[in-house]
């Protein structure tokens, strides 16, 4: 009967998940694994929670009860761009104004199951999802670029009869599922490691990005294909100490993710549609206050530059001295998202207010990872927040169930600036977000 309802929860969560569109908050990493963890800030490399605890750090699972945690957030990110009226003769020129993506609300759901096999080893499975690039403008987002006679030409200026032009709605969609296999290990009473192979899945569409296709190396893979699917894995490893009765610290590490192309967008993607996921570390301390407080703060890096398509700049001239297209899509070298590598620090407290309640509370704070030169892709994704403010509860309704509650709010964040390709024009931007997540944990 336990097996029925732990395979059935997991194809379930994962049939959603592939329903929905998938995001998150520090670049595309979601800021926290499980709502216990969300709840205070995403810090728990050293925090043994629940069964999604193995997400961030595979040793934690033999301090975790034989359980399964199964949630579901409901997901509302508000991205838009703002163009001014300040743009160069001669230059492509977005529509003055402010412009916002629809689709502002996601279920996002997750699943993790801990299974002890003794005092000093335990198994499990944890699947989640992520995403953060997902856009959808009603408007022809970049009508601007669509070609036109350089300057010499008695037409010059004029839309080229035949070129592709720029459709609405525009925008992208990324959704990833993560299934992670986890095996930990006590060596002694202080100290455990853990071993978590990753296998991922990624779907991405993009629409309305046909002036493009004259910048690539393969103009009828850029835009407007539909659906493309790729599959992958790598490992995560992880090690939990007890540095005493009070203080234990975690340190965890992901590797990159190496994916299949996205063969349906080869000409929009670096290295021929190459998307790999970038690899993450992040070292955490849990230190109890008081019987009844616990402290944890973590720090994590996020590699985004490492994978082209994402850390690859695009502040560089898509057109020659004449005014003729240059290749700068889909090339080995190919113009990216110009994301900057990512440094987050996270803080969470817990506080025991009664025997069958807990309180939680949490922050953390992040670099920007978008250059102010490289806002022109990035109103496809506009991955600019930074802060989180966490809350969120723990209610014990007997010995074996209790449901959580995560509250997160991501104030806006704008980054505001120029590209090469756009001459004086300026423009931002922007996103803020919510999150609200429930979820259920049973003991076994």
């Amino acid at each position: 009967m336990k097996t029925k309802i732990i395979s059935t929860a997991i194809c379930a969560a994962i049939t959603s998940m592939f329903a929905g569109n998938v995001l998150a908050t520090n670049g595309y990493s979601p800021h926290g694994f499980g709502a216990k963890q969300k709840a205070m800030g995403g810090a728990g490399v050293a925090v043994a929670n629940d069964s999604m605890s193995v997400a961030t750090n595979p040793a934690l699972a033999v301090d975790i009860d034989e359980r399964m945690d199964l949630g579901l957030a409901l997901f509302s990110p508000k991205r838009s761009y703002t163009a001014n009226n300040n743009g160069t003769p001669g230059y492509p020129t977005f529509e003055a104004g402010e412009f916002k993506s629809g689709k502002e609300y996601f279920p996002v759901p997750h699943i993790g199951y801990n299974h002890v096999l003794d005092r000093n080893s335990a198994i499990g499975i944890a699947v989640g999802g992520n995403g953060g690039m997902n856009t959808e403008y009603s408007n022809a987002v970049f009508a601007a670029f669509n070609p036109r006679f350089p300057a010499g030409h008695p037409d010059a200026g004029q839309l080229i009869p035949g070129m592709p032009n720029a459709t609405a709605p525009a925008g992208v969609d990324l959704k990833q599922l993560f299934v992670g296999f986890n095996y930990a290990r006590r060596i002694n009473e202080k100290h455990s490691i853990g071993i978590m192979p990753v296998v991922a899945v990624q779907t991405f569409k993009a629409y309305g990005l046909e002036p493009f296709m004259g910048v690539s190396t393969s103009p009828g893979n850029v835009t407007g294909r539909g659906t493309d699917t790729s599959y992958g894995g790598g490992l995560r490893i992880g090690w939990h100490g007890k540095l005493n009765d009070r203080l234990s610290v975690g340190l965890s590490y992901q590797s990159r993710l190496w994916m299949s192309k996205f063969d349906k967008y080869e000409g929009l993607f670096a290295e021929g549609g190459d998307f790999d996921i970038p690899s993450t570390v992040a070292l955490g301390l849990n230190f109890q206050v008081t019987p009844k407080v616990m402290f944890a703060m973590d720090y994590q890096h996020v590699r985004y530059s490492e994978v082209n398509s994402i850390g690859n700049g695009h502040n560089v001239p898509m057109a020659d001295a004449n005014g003729m297209p240059r290749t700068v899509l889909g090339t080995d070298e190919g113009i990216g998202f110009g994301w900057e590598d990512m440094n987050i620090i996270k803080l969470g407290v817990a506080w025991d207010f009664r025997p069958d309640m807990t309180f939680r509370a949490g922050a953390s704070f992040a670099n920007q990872i978008v250059p102010t030169d490289q806002g022109l892709f990035n109103i496809l994704a506009p991955a600019v927040i930074r802060d989180h403010w966490t809350l969120g509860l723990t209610k014990q309704i007997d010995k074996n169930n209790e449901v959580n509650f995560a509250f997160a709010y991501m104030p806006e964040e704008k980054v505001c600036g120029t590209n090469v390709n756009t001459g004086s024009q300026s423009g931002c931007i922007q996103m803020d977000q919510f999150e609200l997540e429930v979820s259920w944990g049973l003991r076994f």
